[in-house]
């Protein structure tokens, strides 16, 4: 056997394992749990069911332009429960607050609040900062909210989303719910490199092993995530995570490590509505935390840029390889790892509705992912690390003391007139005492600001 043969029969294996051992990474059926066929208001005993209060917390940075279908989706979801909406806005210079009580002037939506935390402290992302004082506004309430839904702000959610998590939540008696919300693929860009983003993002954190109690990987999607209120408690967060750039996945580790438990899937009716047209906004989108995701470690990154050598590059240069050299086992082998690698992206492709012959350039996109991560690294050492609408953060320093758990009671909590706090009403007394255009948002105590990282 020559040199080429034992390079693709490394891969093959390799494929041979992902495919049979690695916590099913590659199906997408991993939806909400069932809660079973239930009639509308009504428990499984035909008694009236209660509904748990939710707040929505909402982070926004110079949003202005996608709220409209976001937050307004949020307004308007038709949540049989008492439920309200906190947008904290982080520093947005594009009107994003003033937009956001134009939302909240609507009949029938949600009670809003749009506040702002000011500049983060040291040692805090601009979102997870924005997400603290949210929750802090919604914690103010009396009574406090059983669950919060943590989402972005250019996330879209169908009428019943709302709903829906909490069934979810409840029936299998979850501490975390989060759902991958599917992003935009109209351009050819989107086409080609979004879906092999949730591909790799699933292959780095099987759905099927998070959502197992007793494994050790945990995992969310920051997009849209419900969490119950004393779960975040006993987690200690926001604070815990205070200077994570990727806190969707420090916020599941830090629920599971308090004895939580966690859900991560697909979404079916929770959609992104940011464009990301070219590749420039593409690789930006990567590049941006993918050093942070290998703990800015050179040992990684090396260990990274070799492993996708192997698996998604050597399957076609092999194949080549062994055709030019006269070597049909290497080349055997080379085309059978392609087409394991090109099977198991093929579901992906159709849960985002794209052919299927695109699956055998999955080798070209990695490639590009490959070059995504090193560039992360460059931009890292050059200073400009984990760069987003104006702010970078750098690596967080090791010897920096997490600040201790508190209770939610014990957080300092904002300083708020009493108007910016909107004491949630039923859905049906809110339609009955507020006419048509009558703002239901009150004003902001602060400047236009807001919470993306």
């Amino acid at each position: 056997m020559n040199a080429w043969t034992w390079v693709a029969a490394g891969s093959f294996v390799v494929w041979l394992w992902l495919l049979l051992g690695h916590g099913g990474f590659w199906r997408t059926g991993v939806r909400l749990p069932d809660t079973g066929a239930r009639a509308e208001g009504t428990s499984a005993e035909g008694a009236a069911e209660v509904w748990p209060s939710v707040a929505v917390v909402v982070p926004a940075r110079d949003e202005a332009e996608v709220l409209p279908a976001s937050l307004g989706s949020l307004l308007a979801q038709d949540y049989p429960g008492r439920a309200a909406v906190f947008l904290v806005d982080d520093g947005s210079t594009d009107g994003t607050g003033r937009i956001a009580r134009e939302l909240a002037s609507r009949a029938g939506a949600l009670p809003l609040t749009v506040s702002s935390p000011g500049d983060p402290e040291l040692g805090w992302t601009g979102k997870l900062w924005a997400v603290r004082h949210g929750i802090a506004l919604a914690r103010a309430q009396k009574p406090a909210p059983a669950y919060l839904l943590l989402t972005d702000a250019d996330i879209a959610h169908a009428p019943d989303s709302l709903r829906e998590l909490v069934r979810a939540a409840r029936a299998a008696d979850l501490d975390l719910v989060s759902q991958m919300a599917r992003l935009r693929v109209e351009t050819r860009w989107e086409r080609l490199i979004v879906p092999a983003f949730v591909y790799f993002f699933a292959q780095l954190y099987p759905f099927r092993r998070v959502n197992r109690p007793r494994a050790r990987t945990a995992a969310a999607a920051g997009g849209c995530v419900l969490l119950r209120n004393d779960a975040a408690a006993r987690a200690g967060v926001p604070d815990s995570i205070r200077h994570a750039v990727i806190d969707d996945v420090a916020l599941a580790r830090a629920v599971k490590r308090g004895g939580g438990r966690i859900w991560l899937g697909l979404a079916d009716r929770v959609d992104s509505v940011r464009p990301y047209p070219r590749l420039a906004e593409l690789w930006r989108m990567v590049s941006r935390s993918a050093y942070t995701q290998l703990r800015h470690n050179p040992v990684l990154l090396a260990g990274t840029v070799a492993g996708l050598t192997l698996v998604y590059l050597v399957p076609p240069v092999a194949l080549l390889g062994g055709a030019v050299a006269g070597s049909p086992a290497a080349a055997v082998a080379a085309g059978a790892a392609w087409a394991v690698m090109s099977g198991t992206y093929v579901p992906m492709l159709r849960y985002y509705g794209q052919p299927w012959w695109l699956a055998p350039l999955l080798p070209f996109v990695a490639s590009l992912y490959l070059l995504m991560t090193v560039d992360s690294a460059v931009q890292h050492h050059r200073g400009r690390g984990a760069a987003w609408k104006g702010r970078t953060y750098p690596r967080p320093d090791r010897t920096e003391q997490p600040q201790p758990r508190v209770r939610p009671e014990a957080q300092v909590q904002p300083q708020v007139r009493p108007e910016a706090q909107p004491q949630p009403e039923p859905r049906e007394q809110r339609a009955r005492s507020a006419a048509p255009g009558t703002p239901l948002a009150a004003p902001s105590p602060a400047a236009d600001e807001s919470g993306a990282p």
